[in-house]
């Protein structure tokens, strides 16, 4: 065979999105574009999940973005966290995140184990049509030619496959070949401590949620986790190598104060070296990273893979309507301008709470928690804790979205609140964004947002993936006609405590609201909407690779 036709045996695939990694970021971005219904062919060195616990802490917009993705309650197990205590061997309890609320519908905080999320999150994959898996292949190589990113494949005997996809997402981690191909810095610092974490099972009577002991001799967190488990992280001390630290018997004398480290089954033992980074960019060209690609968080706000989560469901619609030809490319510069800077508050947070955990030595250990306790005795200063109020909230300050100056209620440019609603067509209460389902939403709160609209606008914002919701309280409800797209709010999350009657919202598919302001600027909001994100006058999907035959025959091969 001469080399010509050895070229031309090369498999050569089309699709929209090749997504570069199947952790769980990657594996929810592909759920997310699976819903939305764009073709991706995803990839991931590794042929099977690892079977060990990594992540271990999920918040209520990480649980959000799962219900999003299509991922039910109880589908994957999770316990719920009451509280976060900071303890200090000086000062005793000197600092108390209250952890135990709902909000938006979920706990505040839980712990999981990230092996079952992995593969309830794969196991969905295989619901889409559009989304191919292959396993045990790794990018090679990849170029971005201004229309397709032109892509080699390799699986663990060397086969090549050629791809020739729209969009290229990185979600392949830290040490991220994409990144890294596109000569994105990864900005930022490591921290100098190794700390070795220990995952145990039968941990005899323990504890039911997260501690910090804030001793500068070893700093010590631990938590709880489901199916009995309980993790502990040791700061090791200068010059405790790691391949000692992590025997058996170093791991036993460590736990032993904790409990009878006899009596336990010790599930697994790594030591990492935490690290505080961010990528110059988190796009360029046709290419972006989402994930632990694009940042890494240190692990004291539990907020690592929270991070990620927020990334995909930033990206995912705003790639699927481009693709599908509902959008313009434009709105894909808005995934940087809103992502980055959140990214980089929530490191900061992390920063700020390691200073907490593992001071440099009892002097400052003694000023710092000292000075905590004291801020403990003020209702301000307990509230920044205790109240999350440290936590920066989900808020753009640039991005895809507008505000007005005196039309600020819901806060354009942040999250909609979910609250239990109960849709016009009867049945049990769901919670508003499985009503709202994955298109753009224009809500009237206790109005109708569409009366008097021209008929061509409305039907120019139903091709645009757009519909009409009427939002109302249950004592309006029985006096209104009862439209399908009607709701009835079963709790004050918007209504009336955010959301005052006569008002309207423009919300964007990933929940972020686009704009508001009273019923009679609707009309006004909603052709501006529709003009921000108009597709050219030549549709993309126009011009759309179409799939290639060989794709048929492989779908979520492993």
């Amino acid at each position: 065979m001469n080399a010509t036709s050895s070229r031309l045996a090369v498999p050569r695939l089309d699709t929209d999105i090749l997504l570069v990694g199947l952790g769980p970021v990657g594996a929810a971005l592909a759920n997310l574009l699976g819903l939305y219904g764009v073709r991706v062919l995803a990839i991931d060195k590794a042929t099977a999940i690892f079977e060990k616990p990594r992540a271990i802490a999920l918040d209520n917009e990480a649980l959000r973005i799962l219900q999003l993705a299509g991922v039910r309650d109880g589908e994957f197990e999770t316990v719920a966290i009451p509280q976060v205590q900071y303890r200090s061997p000086l000062f005793g309890p000197f600092a108390r995140i209250n952890s135990a609320g709902i909000i938006d519908g979920h706990p505040a905080l839980v712990t999981f184990y990230q092996p079952e999320l992995e593969r309830v999150l794969r196991e969905k994959l295989a619901q889409y049509p559009g989304i191919e898996l292959r396993l045990g292949s790794e990018l090679a190589a990849f170029v971005d030619d201004g229309r397709f990113i032109q892509a080699r494949l390799e699986d663990a005997v060397g086969n090549e496959t050629h791809v020739r996809a729209r969009y290229l997402i990185g979600t392949d981690g830290a040490n991220s070949l994409v990144r890294r191909t596109l000569g994105l810095d990864f900005e930022g610092r490591s921290f100098h401590q190794d700390w070795l974490i220990v995952d145990a099972l039968d941990v005899p009577d323990p504890i039911d949620h997260v501690e910090f002991t804030c001793d500068p001799r070893r700093p010590t967190p631990r938590m709880v986790a489901p199916g009995g488990r309980q993790r502990w992280e040791f700061m090791l001390r200068p010059g405790e190598r790691p391949e000692e630290m992590e025997r058996p018997e170093s791991v036993r004398r460590l736990l032993a104060p904790w409990c009878d480290s006899e009596r336990i089954r010790i599930e697994r033992t790594a030591v990492y070296r935490f690290h505080a980074r961010e990528a110059r960019r988190f796009s360029k060209g046709r290419c972006f990273l989402a994930g632990d690609a694009a940042h890494i968080t240190p692990p004291f706000a539990g907020q690592g893979l929270v991070a990620g989560l927020r990334d995909a469901a930033n990206l995912a619609w705003k790639l699927a309507w481009v693709v599908q030809g509902r959008a313009n490319e434009r709105v894909l510069d808005s995934y940087d301008t809103e992502r980055r800077p959140h990214a980089r508050k929530i490191i900061r947070l992390a920063l700020t709470l390691g200073a907490l955990v593992m001071p440099q030595n009892r002097a400052v250990a003694f000023a710092v928690h000292g000075l905590m306790s004291l801020l403990r005795l003020l209702p301000a200063g307990r509230a920044l804790f205790e109240d999350l109020r440290i936590k920066p909230q989900n808020t753009f300050d640039e991005g895809l979205f507008w505000r007005v100056r005196g039309s600020d209620r819901l806060r354009a440019g942040a999250m909609l609140p979910q609250g239990w609603v109960r849709p016009a067509t009867g049945g049990a209460p769901i919670l508003s964004d499985d009503a709202l389902g994955l298109q753009w939403a224009l809500i009237g709160f206790g109005v109708d947002a569409s009366a008097g609209m021209p008929a061509e606008l409305l039907q120019r914002w139903q091709a645009a993936g757009g519909r009409v919701w009427q939002w109302c309280q249950r004592s309006q409800a029985q006096h209104l006609a009862p439209p399908a797209q009607r709701l009835e709010a079963l709790d004050e999350a918007l209504l009336p405590r955010r959301a005052p009657l006569g008002w309207v919202a423009i919300v964007r598919p990933d929940r972020c609201v686009l704009a508001e302001g009273p019923a009679s600027d609707a009309e006004a909001m909603l052709r501006r909407a529709l003009e921000l994100v108009a597709p050219p006058a030549s549709s993309p999907s126009a011009t759309s690779p179409t799939p290639a035959r060989e794709l048929q025959g492989a779908r979520h091969a492993a």
